[in-house]
């Protein structure tokens, strides 16, 4: 943004000391939540929370003494104390304050690392930020949707985050928020407003977002819990600095070893932590002697497998984060040390950082530093249990520039990408190096990396396990953002009295078909804790009008830990091969669509050429009968429905009879925008 364009937002925006004062402390809790929902969630809770008390703080504007200045007899003092409001009335200063809040905020995670002023000033007890030893404070924890807010806003930028909550907490319409972004110096707050709208469409209705962030207590950084820091760690480092202290006073010289990407030497390694020499390396054929085909079958790979040094760093770094590490974790990993059955897959460079690749029971633990002196340490954790053939076959070890690289198995023999948007289009050959990392692959797009913006390409991996130990066996993967990319299958419609298909790799021509309607659509998933992804075609119907036959499908983005999110949609006859097929509706956390969620009926709304509305509903191959009532009555024995609906905008109750009479179908209905697991939404 021009700087002549900032400079004229904030025009006339001054206040007086006693003013800004008041302002603040009427205002303090309510902009302590909003700079605590804004920040980065990798600082973790204890930072986040005294970084929003000290930015909060850092708004208040420092008192100047005025600067003696001639004058011309009547001519005006400067400009007014207060901002005026849109009526031309002057507001209490809240309006100036807040912008000032955003604008620190903004400034903080667009900052360099520069001592005392960057990033590192609301990071540690370097400057006058509030600062506390021997505690940790959390936000007293929230239920699920808390943790799936915050989650959503982890994985967008910080001028989106602010949009949204600005928009939700404050209450801020549209143009409001774009002035702020503007007074505050965002880049691009367009950009910024689009990404929050697509926040709205990814966690629901909005008219709940802004009172589950007023009510959660989890964004509450002013109602906080304490607890001690690590004993044992704080009592050996008071004997670490004594003894140095008592060298230091006896003359002894200390010998320090610079460690290229760290800003401070690691802690001393807890006892509960292995060493480098205790990490355990599988043979090279282990994979292909073993009926447990997963990460626990990896060699260990990479040119710096040998360096105690890295491995050290990473293993300390695992212990005990140093505070300019960014660390992610998905939903229910765990991040615990162990002492004992870590496994070492991967240690190299990659793209100027060395990259570490760890498997401990249940997890993958990916470290990564920098091979210069710019950038950060990271630290990700994600879920690994129950991983597979498919789902442990690749691993991102570097996304830059809107591109990725992979390490792949040992037991992928073939590796290729191709484009879903694009199903006729073959798969194109991928390089790997001999340690089994990947040429860089385009990134899919996703809600937060375009700005809400098109859908033009999805694409995947292609990946082919070796004849060692499975026969012509591909398999499509895709990056949804976390540590390993989601394994894509397939369902086809039920095939008369067959028994209930199983999904099958999406690598044929009705799977590739059925996805190029439907891949963009993952983009608005909650996706980096996702293990697969299935399309399953549960039923067709016939339009009415002679509207062709269109097909319904659920989607299901299956996680780590279980529960899923699904997505109804109706593929009805389209100009375009990949014209996306049409959204009914989607619920989250539950087992629909799945192995433990067989049985599901699906309504909609369908306007023909004749500009007649009618209720379309189809159900599972275990649906005997399908009814509406309410505004509309009709039912119909077998799987589909169609009923012309009367003027106005009915809401009719849909049901559906299943052969098995205690079960009870999963209900979407486009009218009511969700999913009921009991009769149906009413």
């Amino acid at each position: 943004m021009p700087a002549s364009q900032r400079d004229s937002a904030r025009t006339g925006r001054r206040l007086a000391p006693d003013q800004a004062e008041s302002a603040l402390v009427g205002h303090y809790g309510r902009w302590v939540r909003l700079a605590y929902l804004t920040l980065p969630a990798d600082l973790g809770r204890h930072r986040r929370v005294l970084a929003a008390h000290g930015l909060v703080q850092r708004a208040l504007p420092r008192v100047r003494s005025p600067k003696p200045a001639s004058r011309v007899p009547g001519q005006s003092r400067g400009t007014p104390a207060v901002a005026p409001t849109g009526d031309g009335a002057p507001d209490d200063g809240s309006t100036v304050l807040r912008e000032r809040v955003v604008r620190v905020l903004l400034a903080y995670d667009t900052a360099p690392s520069r001592w005392p002023f960057g990033r590192r000033a609301a990071r540690g007890p370097r400057t006058a930020l509030p600062v506390v030893w021997g505690l940790r404070l959390f936000p007293r924890p929230g239920g699920p949707e808390a943790a799936a807010l915050d989650q959503a806003l982890a994985r967008v930028p910080t001028a989106a985050r602010a949009a949204f909550v600005l928009r939700h907490l404050e209450g801020l319409d549209d143009g409001a928020v774009r002035a702020m972004l503007v007074a505050a110096g965002a880049a691009e707050p367009e950009a910024a407003l689009r990404v929050s709208y697509g926040l709205d469409r990814t966690l629901g209705a909005s008219e709940d977002l802004g009172e589950l962030l007023r009510g959660a207590e989890e964004f509450d950084a002013c109602s906080l819990r304490a607890r001690p820091t690590d004993l044992r760690r704080r009592r050996r480092r008071f004997r670490l600095a004594l003894a140095a202290a008592a060298c230091a006073t006896a003359g002894a010289v200390a010998v320090g070893t610079a460690v290229v990407g760290r800003s401070e030497p690691p802690a001393p390694r807890e006892a509960r932590v292995p060493g480098p020499e205790q990490l355990v390396h599988a043979s090279n054929d282990t994979w292909a002697d073993t009926a447990k085909v997963d990460f626990s079958a990896w060699p260990a790979r990479g040119s710096r497998t040998s360096d105690r040094d890295l491995l050290g760093r990473a293993l300390d770094t695992w212990a005990d984060p140093p505070s300019d590490t960014r660390v992610t974790t998905s939903a229910g990993a765990r991040t615990e040390p162990v002492a004992a059955g870590v496994r070492l897959l991967y240690a190299g460079e990659v793209d100027g950082r060395a990259v570490v690749l760890l498997h401990a029971p249940e997890r993958l633990v990916r470290y990564t530093e920098p091979t210069s002196s710019d950038g950060r340490p990271t630290l990700d954790f994600t879920e690994a249990d129950g991983a597979d053939v498919t789902t442990a076959a690749a691993v991102a070890v570097s996304r830059e520039d809107g591109r990725a690289r992979y390490l792949t198995a040992p037991w992928v023999a073939e590796a290729q990408t191709r484009d879903l948007l694009r199903p006729d289009s073959p798969g194109e050959p991928l390089d790997r190096t001999s340690d089994g990392v990947t040429s860089p692959v385009p990134l899919p797009p996703t809600a937060a990396g375009t700005g809400g913006g098109g859908c033009d390409t999805w694409p995947v991996l292609q990946l082919r396990s070796s004849v060692r130990i499975v026969e012509k066996h591909s398999f499509l993967l895709t990056d949804l953002g976390g540590v390993s990319p989601a394994h894509l299958t397939y369902t086809p419609l039920p095939d008369g009295e067959v028994p209930s298909r199983q999904p099958r790799e999406a690598t044929g021509p009705a799977a590739l078909g059925a996805w190029a309607r439907t891949a963009c659509g993952l983009a608005e998933l909650d996706a980096r804790d996702v293990r697969a992804v299935n399309v399953w075609d549960f039923a067709e119907q016939d339009l009415p009008e002679d509207g062709g036959r269109a097909v319904w499908a659920c989607t299901r983005a299956t996680t780590w830990r279980g529960p899923g999110e699904i997505q109804v949609r109706l593929r009805t006859p389209a100009e375009s091969p990949t014209e996306p097929a049409r959204l009914v509706a989607g619920d989250r956390d539950t087992a629909a669509c799945g192995r433990f969620g067989q049985h599901l009926v699906a309504g909609t709304v369908w306007e023909g050429e004749s500009g007649r509305r009618y209720a379309l509903a189809a159900g599972s191959r275990d649906v005997t009968r399908v009814a509406l009532s309410g505004a509309a009555e009709a039912s119909e024995d077998g799987r589909t429905l169609q009923e012309r609906l009367p003027a106005g905008d009915p809401r009719p109750r849909l049901s559906a009879d299943l052969r098995d009479e205690e079960a009870r179908p999963v209900v979407c209905a486009s009218w009511t925008a969700g999913c009921d697991g009991a009769d149906g939404p009413g």
